[in-house]
């Protein structure tokens, strides 16, 4: 089985690829609206994800005491 890489931007690309998927299915559903407001719900919590993995990023691993 391949490994695939397991990094915040392929979490990205797998997630924008399945709401892609998603809103085009929901496109000519009555409730579209809904997962509109979902979507950019979804967004906001990403951007906010992205900005703090940013600015804080995580700490640095630390060497063994001797």
């Amino acid at each position: 089985m391949r490994q695939v890489p397991k990094t915040y931007t392929a979490y990205s690309i797998g997630c924008g690829v399945v709401w892609a998927a998603i809103l085009a299915v929901a496109r000519n559903k009555e409730n579209y609206e809904q997962y509109r407001v979902a979507f950019i719900g979804w967004v906001s919590g990403w951007t906010s994800a992205t900005i703090a993995r940013y600015v804080y990023p995580p700490p640095k691993r630390q060497r063994p005491s001797r």
